[in-house]
């Protein structure tokens, strides 16, 4: 499995987990790295992805809800929900990564620890975020000191 790869997995479940107590704090997140000991290799890219969503989450949210029919986020299964703000998070604010890339990665990852229908409720969700990103419907616009979309 890939560093990336992996570096999702543990922060969907880094996240998973913070929801899961209700709490967001830099200190959840240590015990969760505590608890499960990402390697090395993948921290770097784990707490981008875990920072950011965690900074962009208002942002994010809206946007799958949004996007969503009928689903407001907090009916959304965890693993659902937390892939999702994964691959919008990567789709407004890392470049670097395509949005096939980023939607690929959430569809897999939403099969492995989702439902037998996550992975079509995560694409339909992700790829109907992404058309509207490439429509310039939605506004990025990434600060490249921040990360940030401004």
């Amino acid at each position: 499995m890939g560093i990336r790869r992996r570096s999702r997995e543990l922060a969907m479940q880094a996240l998973f987990y913070m929801d899961i107590h209700q709490n967001t704090s830099p200190e959840l997140v240590e015990r969760f790295c505590e608890y499960f000991s990402p390697p090395q290799k993948t921290r770097p890219f784990f707490f981008k992805l875990v920072n950011g969503v965690l900074a962009a989450k208002p942002e994010i949210d809206a946007l799958i809800e949004r996007f969503s029919k009928n689903w407001k986020i907090n009916r959304m299964s965890f693993v659902d929900r937390n892939v999702m703000r994964i691959a919008v998070y990567e789709m407004l604010y890392c470049p670097d990564i395509p949005s096939k890339v980023s939607i690929n990665e959430a569809v897999d990852v939403g099969k492995k620890y989702g439902s037998e229908e996550s992975g079509a409720f995560i694409n339909g969700i992700i790829d109907s975020i992404r058309m509207a990103i490439e429509k310039k419907e939605i506004s990025v616009t990434v600060d490249a000191k921040t990360d940030h979309a401004t």
